[in-house]
């Protein structure tokens, strides 16, 4: 069981968890043992509310497919388990990700001070740099 948060949790059965080869460099043991983890989840079979399995379904994620089908592949570590593990948190991390309400941003301008101090220091800085001008002695 995957625990989501206190009320969503997300039965085994549900996700599909496949050892596959590691890609890349790593000498023999790559070569014989099973260590990457490929992890596939069916949102729209899933026992997801309906809200979380809408917002999953509206990410532009290239993790998720067409179909719905969120895949991740973990090989970042040298053991079936740990993969197995990590894979597993990265799939509670896009979950959790979906449900955080982003606050609205609310348009602002600057204070009436604060555009009078820029301006005054604009004026000084243009009187410095025109008193460094040629000297006229006529």
């Amino acid at each position: 069981m995957l625990r989501i948060s206190n009320t969503v949790s997300i039965p085994e059965a549900e996700i599909e968890l496949n050892a596959i080869r590691s890609q890349g460099a790593g000498g023999q043991n790559v070569n014989k043992v099973a260590t990457a983890i490929h992890l596939r989840f069916d949102i729209q079979a899933s026992s997801l509310p309906h809200y979380y399995k809408e917002k999953l379904l509206a990410l532009s994620d290239k993790r998720i497919t067409k179909d719905g089908v969120i895949v991740l592949k973990s090989q970042e570590h040298r053991t079936q388990e740990k993969n197995r593990e990590a894979a597993l948190a990265r799939l509670k991390m896009l979950i959790k990700s979906v449900m955080v309400v982003q606050k609205k941003r609310r348009p602002t301008k600057p204070s009436k001070s604060s555009q009078k101090k820029r301006m005054d220091s604009k004026t000084k800085r243009s009187r410095l740099k025109a008193s460094r001008g040629k000297v006229d002695l006529d």
